[in-house]
């Protein structure tokens, strides 16, 4: 167990624009940063396409990753430390899955999974417990060390306290993307007090909570939370990228079954076109490879994959309008149609796209998703749920907000020179006859 306990000679500091300094004292911290899997998450964007939108969005999910692991460090040795709940045995587990959270994340996480119907957590676990530089060094602490930090990450960890620090409603990976993304796409809505909600949260036997002099800085949390989903995460021009990066991969994939020859092989893709994913070609994917196809892909045949591809390089997205599914589905089966008739493929250029978030909610037993909720310690030792005490949160929990956009190439119907009368009768169902940005 000596290096477990190992500390290094001499502090070592990351400075931070969000916490100022990420320390780092302890030897399997460091040694887990220099590992060639912790270091490719340098080359995954954290917001993957915001950038386009918001374009001081370049951090990425290394830097996410340090704060996290900070925040972690700081509830354990600054305030959990020596209180009644918390087993200090636990700090060295906590910290790793603080730090390796985020590991499995591939390139423009959201619609990578979505295309090849990928689990992040699933490949976290995988590069945790696999034949890697990471799962070498947690070995080294014990053999069931990652196991354990897998099972944190999981959520499967005998005690739930350490879980809630990595995952719960009021989590340090929601307390540091949060601020991170406010201040890399420069808006005012992530900002919260979190010095006061550290300040002021207790170990209890199955998570942390929060006193109830704490009450408002979490409503300040929750709230730039719901502010930051809408004006940032579900921007729909950062959608309208997703969507076309999305299309772009499941061309690619349709391509490759149909025995379209590329010409430039697409080797990194192989296994993923194939569903048999191996460990080590997950891991050599990153969004720096990603690119590089997609400036090749300007120039094949396809004009579809062609065009996407240049749209997605070039910035030249798909325009959109507020759509209703249900009330409207009438609607989108006379364009798809109409598309059809224009010599459009509404498969790739014509996109319903919805996003849907939940900002804070109560304890729902046997629910799917259910979640752990906030809790409040008052001054006698009860504890109460945030919502029973909270006129602000008690408005908004439970409440779901959806919103649903149909997106489309608008500069495309009106560019076209073929069957223009059905490339107008779209632009009219759609309400763009005069054309707007």
């Amino acid at each position: 167990m000596q290096y477990a306990n190992e500390k290094l000679k001499e502090e070592k500091v990351f400075k931070d624009p969000v916490h100022r300094y990420v320390h780092v004292r302890d030897r399997v911290i460091w040694d887990l940063i220099a590992t060639k899997e912790f270091q490719r998450l340098r080359r995954i964007h954290q917001l993957g396409t915001t950038n386009l939108v918001f374009h001081g969005a370049e951090h990425s999910r290394f830097n996410h990753s340090l704060g996290v692991y900070e925040i972690v460090r700081r509830i354990i040795d600054d305030n959990f430390s020596g209180r009644p709940h918390w087993n200090g045995s636990e700090r060295l587990v906590t910290l790793c899955a603080a730090l390796l959270h985020d590991l499995g994340h591939g390139p423009f996480s959201h619609a990578f999974e979505k295309v090849f119907d990928l689990d992040h957590e699933y490949y976290t676990q995988q590069i945790l417990l696999g034949d890697t530089e990471v799962n070498a060094v947690l070995r080294r602490v014990s053999e069931e060390f990652p196991r354990k930090v897998a099972d944190v990450i999981g959520k499967t960890y005998p005690d739930k306290l350490v879980v809630s620090l990595i995952s719960s409603q009021i989590d340090a990976d929601r307390m540091d993307y949060l601020q991170r993304d406010a201040y890399f796409t420069g808006v005012s809505y992530g900002h919260f007090d979190m010095e006061r909600i550290l300040r002021v949260m207790r170990p209890e036997e199955d998570q942390a909570v929060i006193k109830l002099s704490g009450m408002h800085a979490v409503e300040d949390y929750i709230m730039s939370r719901y502010q930051m989903y809408w004006q940032v995460y579900f921007h729909p021009v950062s959608r309208s990228a997703e969507v076309i990066l999305v299309k772009i991969l499941q061309r690619a994939k349709f391509l490759s079954e149909e025995g379209y020859t590329f010409k430039q092989d697409p080797v990194h893709f192989r296994s993923f076109f194939g569903k048999s994913i191996d460990l080590q070609e997950y891991l050599d994917l990153d969004e720096y490879i990603l690119m590089t196809y997609f400036q090749m892909w300007m120039k094949e045949e396809d004009e579809i994959l062609a065009d996407l591809c240049d749209r997605f390089v070039n910035r030249r997205l798909f325009q959109y309008i507020d759509f209703n599914p249900a009330k409207e589905y009438r609607k989108l089966g006379e364009l798809e149609t109409l598309f059809r008739k224009a010599g459009i493929d509404p498969d790739y250029y014509l996109v319903v796209d919805s996003s849907s978030d939940l900002p804070y909610d109560f304890y729902r037993p046997g629910e799917e998703e259910e979640r752990l909720p906030i809790h409040l310690l008052m001054p006698d030792g009860e504890l109460r749920e945030l919502s029973r005490e909270s006129d602000i949160v008690d408005a908004i929990s439970g409440k779901r907000r959806t919103d649903h956009k149909l997106y489309f190439p608008e500069n495309l119907l009106r560019e076209g020179r073929k069957k223009k009368v059905f490339r107008q009768q779209i632009l009219d169902i759609l309400g763009r006859t005069e054309g707007r940005e």
